[in-house]
């Protein structure tokens, strides 16, 4: 259906405050539960899940050290809305369609506080899963000011809860941000980007089977990917914020389950990036746009002050399959109108230097690792997306040890690009080189075609989601610490991750120095 554009108002996620306080902990509820909610004027209230009853959930604001802990209590009922298949991952929602279990993306953070996906539970915990261990979870922060992201993880229906609403904003503050004098309090902005397809009667278009579906096809089936034709943002449709002229931050996250968006403004306005999914970069970057995959978060700080009077779109270039964008549909994410007056001078500054501190020091490589992207069939004739081509529950087959420095070299032999996240770490992009993909195919030899290339200067940051082209053998470096135990890495495209593009990852307690 066709929505008119920029209409509503950009809403701004409410903080959450907690339900207690001490020296020791900082604990919060958060209760999931089914709720409607209007995301656009001219439709109906839609029924989605979120984190106590709205969407996006409400945003965390915590202090580096500060010990955080929260009670993920699941009220939601016994039956989804959207198309669950029982076809894949025999783990529980034959009987219970309704799991859940949340993940910190991108939290350093104990293996039984992580989201591990078969960790899931019914509503009260009645039901629960073979990897659960406990109810309050606990989120230490022992990590650099930055802008996470908290959502459902639960085996086999990620994508259906995620596009359902589960999504919430996590922040880090610490003292090194604080001293940059950036914009902040209602200039500084969190854009929680997701795609979304409505029935007329503003209920949630998710499909049952893919495309030209066989007789044969299970009903519903799983999907290898799905693009929405409408853009919200922070649970609103193509919105609009009006604006003073001067300089704003923009926390970006891209919360799709498989859309990668190029995101630029018009007027020809350039920007600066200051960080990347872990953090400050250690300078800001002059960015003309952003290639954002799901999971991944840019920073960007936009000077407005020469657009006075002016309406400025947020805009994306490319569609879903590659393709340019529609300009009726995805081509717009939102406006802002620089209509206010200034209430004050701008005082606020974009430094030179944004983090004095080395993201590595020179480390021991332990291991290095080959990965592959690959890809199989199943019974149906259905896609399955891999990684080495390894389903999940074969046994465990990385295991770094704690304390370890690794160098991962992902070799994308396919024809789409796949965001990787791992767990518990972030890493540092070392370099994207290509290679001839028909050899590889045949007999596994790795031919390298043209020179390595490093990541782009916007890249080069503290990273826990790295695009990884098609035909190119992209490198990462990490550090498994600071805790031993199961963690997973996977694609973020959440068709994939839910079949089967996901696998464990154990970090072992024999410590490296």
């Amino acid at each position: 259906m066709k929505l008119e554009k920029f209409v509503d108002k950009l809403p701004i996620p409410k903080v959450l405050k907690p339900h207690s306080k001490s020296k020791e902990m900082t604990y919060y509820e958060v209760m999931m539960k089914e709720f409607q909610q209007q995301l656009h004027r001219d439709l109906p209230p839609t029924r989605l899940f979120g984190y106590n009853g709205v969407y996006p959930g409400p945003t965390f604001e915590v202090q580096k050290h500060e010990k955080v802990a929260v009670k993920w209590l699941n009220k939601l009922p016994d039956h989804h809305f959207l198309p669950v298949d029982h076809t894949i991952h025999d783990d529980g929602h034959h009987e219970h369609e309704v799991k859940t279990v949340v993940h910190l993306h991108g939290g350093r953070t104990p293996p039984d506080s992580d989201g591990y996906p078969e960790a899931w539970y019914t509503k009260d915990f009645q039901v629960k899963g073979p990897f659960f261990e406990r109810e309050v979870y606990e989120y230490p922060n022992e990590q650099d000011a930055t802008a996470l992201w908290y959502h459902d993880h639960a085996m086999a229906i990620t994508r259906l809860n995620v596009y359902a609403g589960l999504v919430g904003l996590y922040f880090i503050r610490d003292r090194e941000e604080r001293s940059l004098n950036l914009p902040k309090g209602e200039y500084e902005i969190p854009l929680l980007i997701q795609d979304k397809s409505f029935h007329e009667d503003g209920s949630l278009f998710y499909p049952r089977q893919p495309d030209n579906p066989s007789p044969d096809l299970p009903d519903p089936s799983i999907v290898p990917a799905f693009c929405g034709d409408t853009i919200l943002v922070n649970g609103k449709v193509w919105p609009y914020d009006e604006l003073e002229p001067r300089k704003y931050r923009f926390r970006i996250l891209n919360a799709s389950n498989t859309r990668i968006f190029e995101l630029y403004f018009d007027h020809d306005i350039t920007f600066h990036q200051i960080g990347t999914d872990g953090g400050l970069l250690q300078h800001p970057v002059k960015v003309n746009e952003l290639v954002i995959a799901p999971a991944e978060r840019c920073d960007i700080i936009v000077d407005f002050s020469r657009a006075e009077g002016k309406t400025v779109t947020l805009k994306n270039r490319i569609g879903c399959s590659g393709q340019d964008a529609d300009p009726d549909t995805d081509a717009n994410i939102m406006q802002f109108r620089i209509s206010k007056p200034l209430k004050q001078k701008d005082t606020s500054s974009l430094p030179r230097i944004l983090r004095k501190r080395p993201f590595y020091r020179r480390h021991k490589i332990n291991t290095l690792r080959n990965l592959s992207l690959g890809a199989s069939l199943d019974q149906y004739g259905r896609p399955v997306l891999l990684l080495n081509n390894t389903k999940w529950h074969e046994p465990v087959t990385e295991t770094p040890a704690l304390g370890s420095t690794e160098i991962w070299s992902i070799i994308n032999a396919g024809r789409a690009i796949h965001p990787i996240h791992l767990h518990l770490v972030q890493f540092l992009i070392l370099d994207h080189r290509p290679f001839d993909i028909e050899r590889y195919q045949e007999n596994g030899e790795l031919v390298f075609t043209g020179p390595a290339a490093p990541p782009a200067q916007n890249e080069k940051g503290l990273k826990d989601t790295v695009k990884v082209p098609p035909g190119s053998v992209t490198r990462i470096i990490a550090t498994f610490a600071p805790y031993s135990g199961r963690y997973v890495w996977h694609c973020h495209i959440l068709e994939h991750e839910d079949y089967d593009m996901m696998r464990p990852l154990e970090v072992t307690d024999i410590r490296h120095q």
